[in-house]
């Protein structure tokens, strides 16, 4: 009896501190209005979070990653990773388009799949960016999305713990407790 009393009073206390401290939420960056410009070139990866462990797991193999974004014509960005994983070096590609009507980024081949940019102020990091990647459940009667993480990039390969730290925090209040942060013990791939 006492467990479901101080149970249920664990659980109003929390919708009550909800109430009054709700969990922040970043600033969308939608792609259709702003400068492209400001966000091509190199960025580094800094973490990764999701509310499971399946969405982020592909990251645990990884020693360092880093990114560039290249601009191919006005409405097509070209996005190219480099991951060193154990002595090897990995390159891929992927091709982001932006249409007029989404406020996200269409990749090529997966037009299901929402990319969208948040600023990275909500990390306390102005020259960082959350990218975060959905897609919808696979069956209809699924509740949950199918795909659902935050990745934090940085123009920077050093430095950022407080900001990586802001970023945890921020997305825990939100439910999504699996992170991951690369070792970055070996040296970048070219």
């Amino acid at each position: 009896m006492l467990d479901k009393a101080l149970s249920c009073f664990l659980y109003l206390f929390s919708l009550l501190y909800q109430a009054f401290v709700p969990c922040s939420v970043p600033e969308l960056l939608p792609v259709n209005t702003v400068d492209h410009q400001q966000y091509l070139g190199k960025w580094y990866f800094k973490a990764a979070v999701s509310r499971r462990e399946a969405d982020i797991h592909k990251f645990k193999a990884l020693d360092n990653m880093w990114f560039t974004m290249e601009e191919l014509t006005n409405s097509t960005l070209l996005l190219t990773g480099h991951m060193r994983m154990g002595d090897n070096c990995i390159k891929q590609t992927w091709t982001y388009h932006i249409r007029p009507d989404r406020d996200d980024m269409e990749l090529e081949g997966r037009p299901q799949r929402r990319n969208l940019l948040w600023s990275g102020k909500w990390a306390n990091c102005p020259e960082c960016i959350i990218f975060q990647e959905v897609e919808p459940p696979l069956k209809e009667t699924d509740s949950e999305d199918s795909l659902n993480r935050h990745m934090l990039y940085a123009r920077q390969s050093d430095g950022y713990s407080e900001a990586v730290t802001a970023f945890l925090k921020n997305l825990a209040c939100h439910n999504m407790l699996e992170s991951v942060r690369l070792p970055q013990e070996k040296e970048l791939c070219t």
